[in-house]
């Protein structure tokens, strides 16, 4: 099964870049982000093994792909028993069961309450421990195959979730606001190493890669989760630096933001950064209408379509109809690349995503 036989008249790397410069692409790009459990139905649904990823994006007709360079060092974290380490951050997992799946949700958190040393001691990868060569490859599969590639991902510049995964949120909040010493420095050297990772990347396949993704959660469904004031003294300075590295090579930086988190999108635009992800539609200003009024002249979208809305809980005809009201507001002028606003999960219904692709087919098409 296919959802679309027909390219169009683009590549999906024409289709995306197009969509990135706020252009009028043949039709509207669209991605596909997924936990593991329901990915799994899905690929069998559509005639493939549960693990099967990259049938699925094409039977999906999804324009994008993404490569990291995977870690290859020495273990530098151990996982306490019945638990998993994240082998680059330290993070520590359990997997949490629920009737339609389940999921590794963050635990025990190694440094909340930890004292100045032992934060100033926790490791960050050496940029030299990681599988360039494998990265490069799929890379270059990738583009010769005319698709969107990018680096990086919702996670990379990341400050808040990446620290309170170690660190706990209340710690965090805490330590950001008053700009405590020894956080900072393990931040600093957390986004040293992820910027030396992806710079070798660009080094070495620039030419290839379409765009660089970072990310950065700044609101809850009803406020922003900082101050502006704490964004532009702590953030700012930090989530410029990915930018500015993706302009050195001439690509473009696309900002993964949850919760209601437009109060930032005015600097977003100031640093340089050319489209926005995530767009929780029920978080408070982060409508299709708000934001295609406010910032559609100057920032691009990627995401809108919520994976706690119809594409869970309603039926096939619920998600048809939202993606077609989406694409209503947001495709006229162009700009737009069609997602859900998160990873799809396990509670959706596989028809649900089915009907959400083909009506990205059916209306997305300029």
């Amino acid at each position: 099964m296919r959802i679309e036989t027909n390219n169009g008249r683009m590549t999906p790397r024409e289709r995306v870049l197009c969509a990135l410069e706020r252009g009028i692409p043949d039709r509207v790009p669209v991605n596909y982000i997924t936990n593991p459990t329901v990915h799994g139905r899905l690929a069998e649904h559509l005639g493939f093994v549960k693990t099967e990823m990259e049938g699925v994006l094409r039977a999906l007709g999804v324009d994008f792909r993404g490569v990291y360079a995977a870690y290859s060092g020495s273990p530098l974290f151990e996982a306490p028993p019945g638990r998993q380490v994240d082998p680059v951050y330290g993070c520590i997992m359990r997997w949490v069961p629920n009737k339609d799946g389940g999921y590794y949700d963050f635990c025990d958190f190694p440094l909340k309450d930890a004292a100045p040393e032992m934060v100033e001691a926790f490791p960050a990868p050496s940029p030299d421990d990681f599988d360039y060569d494998t990265a490069a490859d799929e890379i270059k599969a990738f583009a010769a195959e005319n698709f969107a590639v990018w680096i990086g991902g919702a996670g990379h510049a990341d400050i808040i979730n990446a620290t309170g995964r170690v660190m706990g949120m209340e710690d965090t909040l805490v330590n950001l606001q008053v700009e405590d010493e020894a956080t900072l420095a393990y931040i600093d050297r957390r986004i040293s190493m992820e910027l030396s990772v992806l710079e070798r990347l660009l080094d070495r396949s620039a030419a290839d890669i379409t765009f660089v993704w970072m990310g950065e959660d700044l609101g809850t469904q009803i406020s922003p989760m900082i101050s502006l004031d704490l964004y532009r003294r702590v953030f700012r300075p930090r989530h410029q630096r990915y930018i500015d590295l993706a302009k050195a090579y001439g690509k473009p930086v696309m900002v993964h933001t949850c919760g209601s988190s437009s109060w930032a999108y005015d600097d977003f635009v100031e640093m340089g950064v050319s489209a926005v992800d995530t767009l929780q539609p029920e978080a408070v200003n982060m409508s299709p209408a708000y934001l295609k009024g406010r910032f559609g002249d100057r920032l691009a979208f990627h995401g809108c379509i919520s994976t706690a809305g119809p594409l869970a809980y309603g039926t096939a005809e619920d998600i048809t109809k939202n993606v077609r009201e989406t694409l209503e507001i947001m495709m006229p002028g162009g700009g737009y690349m069609l997602s859900p606003t998160h990873a799809i999960q396990d509670n959706t219904p596989v028809e649900n995503i089915i009907a959400m692709y083909r009506a990205a087919r059916e209306y997305g098409g300029y």
